[in-house]
């Protein structure tokens, strides 16, 4: 998977290829919904009729994309479903809000193939693409910086959701550190866009993280806490978000009523 980080051997990625790990997919609710593992929220029927979940995801799409889209959850044996994977990644790659939920459609794409064939094509060609993109990271971000930042969104919106054996994926943990780490260093933190991503993903999947390698997190913040005391370049808002996302943490990953009031009303100012 290329660089692999000095950490605790228990703690390293496993040296195979992302897509080789089984996923199992989330509790199904009422109606068909799917309840997220990690916040046990209820995420509504996964259908491509249900305007307030999957269909605003996909008018950005022409129409012939679109149809890929809507077959790929209904039928997915009737697709190619490599190729589906590859549409999602590029356009989570070119357009943020997309790539802050399409787990949700990957989700409901690995649901109905395994339920139709017991096959895992697509989510081998999901991780695969991911991992790539993950060994070009900085390549990525040199040549486009919100294309960095939605890969960041997405893969951590992936790792929110894909479950092993009911645990966060193993072998995204360090990759998805290494993204966050990133956005810690001084030069994206002097870029208001690389904070605000950085504090998103962390309020998302940061407790989870921290579960699973408690010593990287630490090291995270050290990192975070560096640059908010040397705010040599950083704006006032970037200040204001890495002070909210070090109570946040310190507060074991919730926001006090003081602080939702504080920093909110400071945001809004």
């Amino acid at each position: 998977m290329g660089r692999q980080l000095s950490t605790p051997a228990a703690q390293r990625t496993p040296p195979h290829p992302w897509y080789q790990l089984r996923v199992t997919l989330p509790p199904v609710g009422r109606e068909g919904a799917v309840t997220n593992p990690a916040s046990k929220e209820l995420l509504g029927p996964m259908v491509m009729g249900d305007p307030g979940r999957e269909e605003y995801k996909i008018q950005s799409f022409d129409a012939e994309t679109q149809q890929l889209l809507k077959t790929a959850l209904k039928d997915p044996g009737a697709v190619d479903l490599e190729k589906v994977a590859n549409v999602i990644v590029d356009h989570s790659l070119q357009d943020r809000v997309f790539s802050k939920e399409a787990g949700r459609m990957c989700y409901a794409i690995i649901q109905a193939e395994s339920k139709q064939a017991g096959q895992s094509v697509f989510r081998r060609g999901l991780l695969n693409r991911l991992q790539q993109e993950y060994q070009a990271r900085e390549q990525l971000r040199a040549r486009s910086p919100q294309g960095w930042v939605c890969y960041v969104t997405f893969i951590c919106n992936i790792f929110d959701y894909l479950r092993v054996n009911n645990m966060p994926m193993m072998a995204l943990v360090n990759p998805v550190y290494d993204c966050l780490f990133r956005l810690a260093q001084p030069d994206s933190l002097s870029e208001e866009e690389e904070v605000d991503c950085l504090v998103l993903q962390l309020h998302r999947v940061g407790e989870q993280l921290e579960k699973m390698n408690r010593q990287r997190m630490d090291e995270l913040f050290v990192l975070i806490r560096d640059g908010f005391l040397l705010p040599t370049s950083l704006s006032s808002l970037a200040q204001l978000l890495l002070l909210e996302i070090i109570e946040f943490r310190a507060a074991g990953w919730k926001t006090t009523p003081a602080a939702h009031k504080y920093y909110y009303s400071e945001v809004s100012d």
